[in-house]
Formats: structure tokens, C-alpha cells, sequence
């Protein structure tokens, strides 16, 4: 159950960093073709209003098809047309009106000959692998001559659009963090908010909802509790606390080094903080983790930085261990797996989010469009540097399954 957990949280983070882009598409005049959680084949999809919505089989992501992502060419055309006029010579004439068309600039001219570049396709006999690709070279060709095509669009409402989704993770992020300020985020208590299961407390019996008032003997603060715990150095210790008005002994139990420090596996309740408060605690910690995760990934050259990495694999199994700590645990961690999917798709490398942005705001300076084989070029480079981060996050998380 807790993985179940995991896989629909992460789920959930691609879902609204998708409808990010999707409806900020909508509200500046581009309309997307389809909405994908998830990459193809597709488990299950549906059409309505002209939009496709699917749930995608493999779950490394999600994606909005906005049309007219580039400027279309006469050099696009063989990609997809080369085995169709092969089969049908007589789609060649069509095809080179198209391919004039697009060579003079002439984007009305290009839609009214892919129509009859449509049609002439209808009517030839072409083999199955023929057609399909017939099918999505009139596809590209329609929807990257269609007057909502992402490329016609000013610079400001592409930018706006692409930002869309890492802005909508890093807004989710900062309102998850106001409201976990807000339930219990602040200043510590004295009472037990949780106990985690198999560590010393949960043996000793202690309880959600306890009140520490001594360790051994000697009447505690808030901040001291942590400290007294730690300083044991693994001596075991009591603990009289406050339950439904009684007074009881709880131990002695011997604290457990984690990660470098003696605990005994129980996380005190915060005092909620006001509305003002907690947003101005949840933006100053978005600003302090993102830092940090830049940090990292300036160290990636470095092997400690290396093994910072994670696949969806290790965030998955992060958010389920999560979930066994309670479900406020779980949300921060939520939260900063969010904040962290904002960040990376920020990055300046095609295909990602900022590389986007990157090529929208050169074009607007150059004042001119970026030729698409350029895209091309630098779009396998980052497809080629996204995966290597993949397949190394991928062994620190079979690595960390694995006890290696």
C-alpha cells in the first residue's frame, strides 16, 4: 500500500505540472492535440473537444502535445513521405506543391496543398508501415500550419506557457509547505506527534499524543528533548510523560544511532503557525532547498554528487518509506520531490522545459527562428545527457535496493 502511495503521489506531481502547460496553453490560444500521464503505448485514452486524453503505460512522466512545436520545412517532408512516394509515384506532384510552398514562406498556400496532398493519399494503394507514416506527416504538417501553432505565438506567451509546468510544481510545493506550517510545521512541543514504527519508542511504548515532561528524572523543554536524547550516546534513558492526565515511567530504553545520531525514533507535534506566518516560512524554505539542489547539481561532476541522483524508482521508494512515517512526513517529502521536478525541468537541455524556454528567448533576440536541424542537434545531446542521469540515478537506487 505504501508504494501504491508513492506511485499515485509521483503521479500526481506529473499530472498538475502537465495541466500547467495544458491549461496555460488553452488560456493563450494554443490548443493541445493531447494530454498524456505516462508515455505510450496507452493504457487507456479518450477524445473530446478534439483533444486526446490518455493514461500512458510507461510511468517515467507525462507530456502535452501543443501543435506547430516548430516551424515546418520542405527538408521535413522525407522523413515521412520518402516510402509512401516510393510505393505511389503519383503522390509526387502533390507533394512537391507542398514542398514550394514551404520553400516561398507561403504557409497558406503549404495548408491548402497538404489538403490535396490528403486527399491524393486517400485514394493511393500504400502498404500499412506506408500509410502511418503518410498519417503523421499530414498530422504534423496540419497542426504545424495551423493558425494556433505553438512557433506563430510571441515569445512571452511560449515562454509563459513551458514555465506553465515546473512553475505549477514549484507553486504546489510552496503551498504544501504553508499548510504543513500551518497543522503543526512550527516552533516544537513537548507532545509526541509521532511514534515510527520498529524504533526504541514504539518497544518502549510510547504513544502519539504523550506529553514529555523529564528525562531521567530532570524536567525538560521542547528544544531540549532532542538534545538530551542525542547526548546519551546510546545509555539508555527514561522518559516521564503525561497520558489522559496520568503520569507515567516510560523505559528505560536505549536510543538507536540513525544516521549519525542517537534517537529513539519519535517525532514531536509543532505548534501551527498563522496563515502569514506559515506562507512566509514556506517560500523562505523553498528559496534555502532550492539552493541546495542547485548545489547538487553543480556537484554532479563529482562522485559524491553522483550518488545524490534518483530515477523514479528511488523516488517512489522514498515516498513509500515516507508514508510509513506518518502522513506528514509523507507530504514534505511530497513536496520537495515537487519542488526538485521544477528545478530539473528547468535545466537548459532540449527536450527539457529550459531548454524550450532557452530556444524561445534566443529566437526573440535574434529575431528570427532557430533552424529545426539545430533543434535536432541539441535535442539529442540532452536527450543523450537526460538519460545518462537517468541510468545513474537508476543504479544508486538498485545499488541502495539492493544493500550495495
Amino acid at each position: 500500500m505504501s508504494i501504491l502511495v508513492g506511485i499515485v503521489g509521483l503521479g500526481f506531481l506529473i499530472l498538475i505540472h502537465e495541466g500547467g502547460h495544458f491549461l496555460t496553453a488553452l488560456a493563450v490560444g494554443m490548443n493541445p492535440r493531447k494530454f498524456y500521464v505516462g508515455f505510450p503505448p496507452a493504457i487507456v485514452k479518450t477524445r473530446r473537444r478534439g483533444i486526446e486524453y490518455g493514461l500512458g503505460a510507461i510511468p517515467l512522466g507525462g507530456y502535452v502535445k501543443i501543435p506547430g512545436m516548430h516551424r515546418p520545412a520542405a527538408s521535413d517532408l522525407e522523413l515521412h513521405f520518402q516510402r509512401a512516394v516510393a510505393e505511389a509515384p503519383e503522390l509526387v506532384g502533390p507533394l512537391d506543391r507542398v514542398r514550394r510552398m514551404l520553400t516561398r514562406v507561403d504557409y497558406d498556400g503549404a495548408r491548402d496543398s497538404v489538403s490535396e496532398l490528403e486527399e491524393a493519399a486517400e485514394r493511393a494503394q500504400l502498404s500499412t508501415q506506408a500509410r502511418a507514416g503518410v498519417t503523421r506527416g499530414i498530422t504534423d504538417l496540419s497542426d504545424g500550419l495551423a493558425k494556433d501553432a505553438y512557433w506563430r505565438a510571441a515569445p512571452w506567451k511560449r515562454v509563459l506557457v513551458i514555465f506553465a509546468g515546473p512553475g505549477t510544481n514549484a507553486l504546489f510545493a510552496i503551498v504544501l509547505f504553508a499548510i504543513l506550517f500551518m497543522i503543526g510545521g512550527g516552533k516544537p512541543t513537548t507532545t509526541v506527534g509521532d511514534v515510527l514504527a520498529g524504533t526504541p519508542a514504539a518497544h518502549a511504548g510510547l504513544r502519539a499524543g504523550d506529553r514529555v515532561v523529564a528525562i531521567d528524572g530532570r524536567p525538560v523543554g521542547a528544544t531540549q528533548i532532542p538534545k538530551r536524547i542525542s547526548g546519551s550516546r546510546g545509555r539508555p534513558l527514561t522518559l516521564r510523560v503525561e497520558r489522559d492526565g496520568r503520569s507515567l515511567i516510560v523505559g528505560p530504553v536505549a536510543p538507536k544511532k540513525t544516521d549519525g545520531v542517537y534517537r529513539l525514533g519519535f517525532v514531536l507535534k509543532g505548534k501551527g503557525l498563522a496563515p502569514p506566518a506559515a506562507t512566509k516560512n514556506a517560500v523562505r524554505l523553498t528559496g534555502l532547498v532550492s539552493w541546495d539542489i542547485v548545489r547538487s547539481l553543480g556537484r554532479l561532476v563529482h562522485h559524491s554528487g553522483r550518488k545524490q541522483l534518483s530515477s523514479p524508482v528511488g523516488i517512489v521508494q522514498g515516498s513509500s518509506a515516507a508514508v510509513k512515517e506518518g502522513t506528514q512526513t509523507y507530504l514534505w517529502v511530497l513536496a520537495l520531490i515537487s519542488l526538485s521536478l521544477a528545478l530539473i525541468n528547468l535545466l537548459p537541455l532540449l527536450p527539457l522545459d529550459g531548454g524550450h524556454i532557452f530556444f524561445s528567448l534566443l529566437e526573440a533576440m535574434r529575431g528570427k527562428a532557430v533552424g529545426r536541424e539545430v533543434y535536432e542537434r541539441v535535442s539529442a545531446i540532452g536527450i543523450a545527457l537526460v538519460l545518462m542521469l537517468m541510468f545513474i540515478g537508476l543504479s544508486n537506487d538498485l545499488g541502495r535496493i539492493g544493500g550495495g
